[in-house]
């Protein structure tokens, strides 16, 4: 039991990060796995996007076994470090190119 709870939130802060999902991918990629858990969030900013794609993810549909709560909890704290080492890079990113758009909208971005 404690292995499969190690292997699932080594897992977790590896592959499903929320800071690897906004800041290592590409924009689109980021949008299609908001979309994937059928967020309401229209755009997450660049600074501090993994906490913010955290917070998206908790703003969802809801899981019906609810199991994926305490997890994503826990990776806003583990993003949350992650992305105060990544600030220079999206505070640049976040000059030059906006928000990260979930949802595309004629005329926008």
């Amino acid at each position: 039991m404690k292995i499969t709870a190690a292997m699932g939130i080594a897992a977790l802060l590896v592959g499903g990060c929320g800071t690897v999902n906004s800041v290592i991918r590409k924009d689109g990629d980021t949008a299609r796995e908001l979309r994937l858990i059928k967020t309401y969030c229209q755009s997450i900013p660049r600074v501090y996007s993994g906490v913010a794609f955290d917070f998206c993810a908790l703003h969802a549909s809801p899981d019906p076994t609810g199991v994926l709560i305490p997890f994503v909890l826990l990776d806003i704290a583990a993003s949350g470090v992650a992305d105060t080492v990544v600030l220079p890079y999206t505070i640049y990113r976040q000059a030059n190119d906006g928000n990260i758009s979930v949802y595309w909208r004629p005329g926008g971005s």
